[in-house]
């Protein structure tokens, strides 16, 4: 109840005759005899501490006298001898981990996997299953419609790091590869969704530490005065090592036109770190496919280090409409049969206009028909509604639209 221990009750003790002694030296004995018993009493205390501190040090480098329980503990004798092994066990840990952090403890330590005899055999899809890559692409299928020829452009980097992992349990190993790349195509055809799925799948392949993605332009990276490019162009590469560096509309880090530009600067610094950091870091350029020609022809020491190229081709009439009924099903909305029809015309003159911008038009002119669709129910507030009317999107939420009172205008402007 108050700290009194079997030690600190043997320590009270020794304590107690110790000042007794040396109180009874005192009164009783010349105190020329004094000094030589208190020597002695000094030196035997000594000696007890310094035995007591060695048998410590000897309870906590020997692992089995540290896992002794306490001599306070009620029935030490009682725990089972072998309890101690199961509880101390290490193998016992990984049970209660998650099934993703099992396969990231696999990938951590296969660079420690003793190498394969050369006549053993190794199955890649169990290797896709360990590094757990088809999650990636059922995503990247969920979320983009169509892009084939850029989806199969990236199973195949997919699979030449899935064979890279397979080499080097053999033994053989290769140089490797450059992932610098080039995303080129019209607004809202995916480059950013693409970029993201691409870090994670870098990730799981080993081949990048964290694969995470910061996004850049090009007032992130070039300063506007002398000495003011490079510190912001390093804190961006800094943020993206270990991930995806995705710079949008690259094009317009170089200024021919601007003698007083300093554009160059964060390009130098880009190459420098693409050429000697490619083992840390994955940039990814993008923008429109004519200027990003441009700028490589201007830059021809971007272009060399530029490994794949993946354009992405602006999407179908009927691709869009799936796309818009994936947006709108994720919100608990979907289109009435004559809406689907009005949308399909919304498309028709939308698709020739200026500054189409592909998914991201279908996704502000769906959230358009959203306000007039609640417009529409607001304004009759005292009809009752059913579940299915607060879902549906009828043909006269589409109609409404501008584009189809301004058909014949070039003004249309998506935000």
């Amino acid at each position: 109840m108050f700290g009194l221990t079997k030690q600190n009750f043997k320590w009270t003790v020794v304590a107690i005759i110790s000042l007794s002694a040396l109180t009874a030296s005192w009164s009783y004995l010349p105190h020329l005899a004094f000094a030589p018993i208190a020597l002695l009493v000094v030196v035997l205390v000594l000696a007890l501490i310094r035995r007591q501190y060695a048998a410590r040090q000897t309870s906590l480098t020997d692992p089995s006298l540290s896992q002794r329980p306490a001599a306070s503990s009620p029935k030490p004798k009682a725990a089972s001898p072998a309890a101690k092994p199961k509880a101390a066990s290490p193998a016992a840990k990984p049970k209660a981990a998650s099934p993703a952090a099992g396969r990231g403890a696999a990938r951590r330590s296969r660079k420690g996997q003793e190498l394969l005899h050369p006549d053993a055999r190794v199955a890649l899809a169990d290797e896709r299953q360990d590094a757990g890559i088809d999650e990636v692409f059922t995503d990247l299928d969920n979320k983009l419609v169509g892009l084939y020829p850029v989806k199969n452009k990236v199973e195949e980097i997919a699979s030449l790091l899935l064979v890279d992992r397979v080499r080097h349990r053999f033994g053989l190993d290769a140089p490797r590869p450059n992932l610098h790349m080039c995303f080129t195509g019209e607004p809202g055809t995916g480059k950013t969704t693409v970029a993201l799925q691409m870090g994670e799948l870098l990730h799981r392949l080993g081949y990048l530490e964290t694969g995470h993605l910061v996004h850049a332009m090009r007032d992130d990276l070039v300063g506007e005065f002398i000495g003011h490019t490079a510190p912001k162009t390093k804190r961006v590469l800094d943020r993206a090592m270990g991930g995806v560096l995705f710079i949008d509309e690259a094009y317009y880090l170089y200024r021919a036109s601007d003698s007083k530009d300093y554009g160059q600067e964060c390009i130098d610094i880009l190459l420098q770190v693409m050429e000697n950091d490619r083992d840390k870091l994955v940039v990814i350029l993008a923008g429109y496919r004519d200027r990003m020609d441009e700028f490589f022809e201007s830059n021809p020491g971007m272009s060399s280090r530029i490994a794949h190229h993946l354009d992405f081709a602006p999407y179908t009439q009927d691709e869009l409409i799936a796309i818009g009924r994936a947006m709108l099903s994720d919100a608990s909305y979907y289109l009435s049969d004559q809406a689907e029809a009005a949308f399909r015309d919304y498309l028709t003159l939308r698709m020739r206009q200026p500054r189409f911008a592909n998914a991201r038009s279908v996704r502000n002119e769906l959230e358009r028909a959203r306000l007039r669709h609640a417009h529409r129910l607001a304004s009759d507030p005292e009809l009752s509604r059913t579940r299915d009317d607060l879902m549906r999107i009828e043909s006269a939420d589409i109609l409404a639209g501008p584009v189809f009172s301004q058909h014949t205008s070039l003004s249309v402007v998506d935000d």
